[in-house]
């Protein structure tokens, strides 16, 4: 099937009783970079001197509302495709989001809300392989295809849950006060999810081991989470921040929001740690800096203003808690292991991990003892629907 408007899905009509619908998938272009790259000096210099002025002036306000008009209409279109696809009695669809070389990019699949209505069973594949069927049908040569999938929906549990452990705090004036650190422990299902987001609760795991081993006596408690459904929409971690902290609807601040030291979140890949993202904390990067000082040699020097999206840090940012996400190597993340079938143990460089969890271990260890909690930016305003 073709079709870019809904007006092209009428001539598939009748046509589609019992068969596999294969998708249109674009080829894949010939790559002339490498898929894994470290971050240069020039890229972290150009994070470092981010102001914050120059991104309150930038005028892209209808680019992006474009954008969004235009996924809008995609996701529209898509939707309506499949129930078509559906009516029309079809056995299955074959797709492809993506990728190259045997790596294909995952998607949500089917929606996941208890009352969603039928789908059909659809299968992901590399682009090549659905571009090869593809040919072959439009040649009119008959193509075979045996398919097994087993699914099953539970429903006797629908909650979230989160894994939440701490180390104690010692000073009797600050020990109700809080440093986290944390991860999501979610993945998705085309591989193991090594590096998303395996790799992140390993090293934060491991930092927490390392004090722990190193008979640190914190002034504040530690804890760290590993955060379930980040994938669905930070719900483990907005979960967390709303039944402890504050609900971002309302901003109806609750008592543990003033206990709050700092959150330290690790969520893109396994790459070595080259700074940390201030998120818009004016107050906190000169602070950060001096921390970041003994690991210059491990090539960890950046602080940026700039905000970053997508992980749990930000259902903290969302009530005006300091919630941050370190700077990492991107290495092939982006381009190989992000929701791809290649997210598996061989991506994971052991010796990244350990700069990274040692990195991490000596932030949340300078957070637990200093005499003030981490500054804080101006609250924000209530948010009833808030996206994020």
């Amino acid at each position: 099937m073709k079709a870019t408007t809904e007006a092209e899905l009428d001539k598939y009509k009748g046509q589609l009783r019992d068969k596999i619908v294969l998708l249109d998938v674009a080829a894949p272009k010939i790559g002339f970079e490498p898929d894994a790259k470290r971050y240069t000096a020039e890229e972290l210099q150009k994070m470092a001197d981010y102001k914050l002025e120059a991104a309150a002036a930038a005028p892209n306000s209808a680019e992006m509302e474009q954008r969004l008009a235009a996924r809008r209409t995609m996701l529209a279109l898509r939707t309506k495709l499949s129930d078509m696809i559906l009516s029309e009695g079809a056995a299955a669809i074959l797709s492809s989001r993506g990728g190259s070389d045997g790596t294909f990019f995952t998607s949500n699949g089917a929606p996941y809300a208890a009352d969603a209505k039928p789908v059909l069973p659809e299968l992901e594949m590399a682009p090549e392989d659905q571009l090869r069927l593809i040919r072959l049908a439009e040649a009119g040569i008959p193509v075979e295809l045996e398919l097994e999938t087993r699914t099953r929906f539970q429903s006797q549990d629908l909650k979230g849950y989160n894994v939440v452990a701490e180390i104690p705090g010692t000073d009797k004036k600050l020990k109700s006060e809080v440093v986290m650190l944390g991860a999501h422990i979610d993945s998705w299902h085309a591989a193991t999810g090594a590096t998303d987001n395996a790799a992140g609760c390993a090293v934060m795991m491991e930092a927490v081991r390392i004090l722990k081993a190193a008979g640190v006596q914190p002034r504040r408690t530690i804890r760290i989470a590993l955060w379930g459904e980040e994938e669905q929409g930070l719900f483990g971690s907005r979960g967390y921040v709303k039944n402890h902290f504050a609900d971002p609807a309302t901003m109806k601040l609750l008592p543990e929001h003033e206990k709050l030291a700092a959150y330290f979140n690790l969520d893109n890949g396994a790459g070595k740690i080259r700074g940390i993202y201030a998120q818009g904390n004016e107050a906190a990067a000169p602070i950060f800096q001096e921390w970041l000082k003994p690991f210059a040699d491990m090539g960890a020097t950046t602080v940026t203003l700039r905000n970053t999206g997508g992980t749990d840090h930000l259902s903290f940012d969302a009530v005006g808690l300091p919630g941050f996400q370190f700077i990492q190597d991107p290495l092939d993340y982006g381009t190989r292991t992000h929701h791809t079938n290649m997210d598996t143990y061989e991506r994971l460089p052991a010796d990244d991990m350990k700069q990274a969890s040692v990195l991490v271990a000596s932030f949340v260890y300078q957070a637990a003892m200093r005499d003030q909690k981490l500054p804080r930016k101006p609250l924000p305003a209530a948010k009833p629907e808030q996206r994020m």
